[in-house]
């Protein structure tokens, strides 16, 4: 492992908030690049920015974030979707644990909108939606768990919940369906966030053939870090209603 409330409106799909980095590249502690269909397992320290970049264009990187403090605190896709009242995310958006605290916020984005609903492939899911012989597929599930038992940190099935999909495109029909179509992304198209607490970030580059979340095309994604700026001010707790 690399060192609603009651009464309230329901969640919208929102606007997109297209917001560039100023950080240099140059300048990054960290800059690796996932190979697609592979999983990526580290530690973003309290303050530190990590960067997701859409390398080739239109795939889709689904990812879990656990406290390193306690990693029974995680990512919470129903506290985050109810906090921001927003069924997407981008720029501003606070991704909350199952603690009601803040793990990590989204400072800039050049895609615009990024999927909480559309959970993570499985040879189960692949089955259902496209054929019996496609369960022997490679998924994000069975990269999700590739990587917690590389990292022996005694976690396990239990402790997947509701993922993030990046730059994956999962409109939400009138009907309330889910449809996964073309993305929205482009090559060099990214998301940047700011830890606000030191956080273990587990991530499956998509190796999803059977829709169009990777164009039928996987591909790499590229990671950075950069530390965090000595003058930078703590984000403020969204705990309560």
């Amino acid at each position: 492992m690399t060192t609603v409330n009651s009464g309230a409106a329901a969640p919208t799909a929102g606007a997109a908030k297209m917001v560039e980095s100023l950080l240099d590249p140059t300048a990054a502690v960290l800059d690796e690049i996932v190979a697609a269909g592979e999983p990526w397992m580290g530690v973003v320290r309290q303050g530190q920015r990590l960067r997701i970049v859409d390398v080739e264009g239109n795939q889709s990187v689904g990812a879990l974030f656990y406290s390193a403090a306690t990693m029974e605190e995680r990512y919470s896709a129903s506290d985050t979707v109810r906090a921001q009242g927003n069924l997407y995310l981008t720029t501003g958006a606070r991704l909350l644990s199952n603690e009601g605290n803040v793990m990590l916020q989204i400072v800039a984005d050049t895609c615009g909108r990024h999927d909480t609903l559309g959970g993570a492939c499985s040879a189960e899911s692949n089955t259902v939606r496209y054929a019996l012989e496609k369960r022997h597929m490679h998924s994000c599930r069975d990269n999700f768990l590739l990587a917690l038992a590389r990292a022996d940190c005694g976690l396990g099935k239990r402790d997947l919940s509701s993922n993030i999909n990046f730059f994956m495109n999962v409109p939400v029909t009138p009907g309330g369906q889910l449809t996964v179509t073309d993305g929205i992304s482009a090559a060099g198209r990214y998301v940047e966030m700011r830890a606000e607490m030191d956080v273990i970030v587990l991530i499956s580059n998509c190796p999803q053939l059977n829709n169009p979340c990777n164009a039928y095309n996987p591909t790499p994604v590229r990671l950075l870090v950069w530390d965090a700026p000595a003058d930078r001010e703590p984000v403020q707790p969204a705990r309560g209603g």
